[in-house]
């Protein structure tokens, strides 16, 4: 019976050690699992800082975020750019928003849109893109060759054929997101009336 024992508690001590080596190695695996799970939020949302950023126009002069927000908020729409053609969806998004460039512009806001892509002929795509837009100085089209900008606000749609998830982001003063749309989809774009109505508020201090 002794001997018994002291087999017994021996298998259960075997037992125990097994289970906290167990648990030592887990928790490390999971504390990675939780670390990854943050780093795909990091999209910004509102309430966050929005990181800022310099990207050139078509003219070649550098569109600095910080710089737009001492005049007031900034309209933020991210573009598909160039996945291999120009974006129909994007195509009917920018026209909407610049029959509607006066309104947001006596909001005290400006808009800036990103074409994102390949650098290679990136500017010759956005150039394409412009056509014969006649497009107001509230709005500025600038590039994001090699997706540097979008890679910052984690905005890369890695897949084939994709360059950047659809996006708007309105901006206030202090570089805190007021509004945020992410589209996982070609649609799901933002609407004037949505944007124009958040810069509302803004400019009445709500």
């Amino acid at each position: 019976m002794i001997g018994f024992s002291i087999f017994h508690r021996n298998r259960i001590f075997i037992a125990m050690a097994r289970s906290f080596f167990i648990l030592v190695c887990l928790i490390p695996a999971a504390a990675g699992q939780a670390h990854s799970t943050a780093d795909e939020r990091t999209i910004p949302v509102a309430g966050d800082k929005a990181p800022d950023f310099a990207l050139n126009a078509l003219d070649g002069t550098s569109i600095k975020l910080s710089s737009e927000l001492k005049r007031g908020p900034v309209v933020l729409i991210v573009l598909r750019g160039w996945p291999g053609y120009q974006c129909p969806y994007c195509t009917r998004q920018v026209g909407e928003f610049i029959t509607r460039a006066k309104d947001i512009e006596a909001t005290g806001a400006r808009l800036i849109l990103v074409y994102p892509g390949p650098s290679e002929m990136l500017k010759e795509h956005a150039e394409e893109f412009r056509g014969n837009k006649d497009i107001p100085k509230a709005i500025k089209l600038v590039i994001d060759p090699d997706y540097n900008f979008t890679n910052a606000y984690h905005l890369r749609w890695d897949a084939k054929g994709e360059t950047a998830y659809p996006s708007t982001f309105i901006i206030d003063k202090n570089s805190t997101v007021r509004f945020a749309l992410v589209s996982k989809a070609h649609g799901g774009r933002s609407k004037a009336d949505d944007v124009i109505a958040v810069l509302t508020k803004l400019k009445e201090g709500k």
